[in-house]
């Protein structure tokens, strides 16, 4: 699945090239609003009359994209690299089978490494009773819970999760590169 997630990936790399020289950002509100001007990347692309395209513009699903990968400061990942500086590499290997298939099976192993980030950590498993492990008499039964004080401790753990700021992902933020120019396509 990984090496299918990788061509999808470099499929909407090159849909996409160029499209950070086409946000704006537009300061006027509280909150910055981060604007797509689709004619101009459709227009230096030379893709106006491309329906398809248009059509992947035109809809929520890309609106979304734009608003959550539209600031110029915030994690980048691996989607950020292909369109920023893998631009001439992906446009060479379009004659070339091998060298495509040996890109998709590089991003593949990165989106695995992306999932797996330590792979040598294998979890124990349980070992299963022995026979017989349930006539002991060493092992003592296991206690009655006190439902009064299940709640006391739900009470004290609430009141100190609300004082608490929240967790958040100690994700590393970056300007995000903005790769060359869309009319270079």
């Amino acid at each position: 699945d990984k090496e299918v997630r990788a061509i999808f990936l470099r499929l909407f790399a090159q849909l996409f090239q160029g499209y950070r020289s086409c946000l704006q950002l537009i300061r006027i509100h509280a909150e910055p609003v981060i604007h797509f001007h689709k004619a101009a990347f459709l227009g230096q692309r030379g893709l106006i009359e491309n329906d398809f395209l248009t059509k992947v513009l035109n809809g929520m699903a890309f609106a979304g994209f734009v608003s959550e990968r539209g600031p110029p400061f915030r994690t980048c990942d691996l989607f950020d690299e292909l369109v920023a500086f893998e631009v001439e590499r992906i446009k060479a290997e379009e004659g070339n089978p091998p060298k495509m298939i040996k890109h998709v099976r590089e991003l593949a192993e990165q989106l695995f490494k992306n999932e797996n980030p330590n792979p040598h950590i294998a979890f124990q498993k349980v070992p299963r009773p022995t026979e017989g492990s349930h006539l002991r008499v060493h092992i003592l039964p296991f206690p009655w819970i006190n439902e009064c004080r299940v709640q006391e401790l739900l009470q004290e753990g609430l009141a100190r999760s609300q004082g608490a700021p929240p967790a958040t992902r100690g994700d590393k933020k970056c300007v995000v590169p903005a790769g060359p120019p869309v009319g270079m396509f």
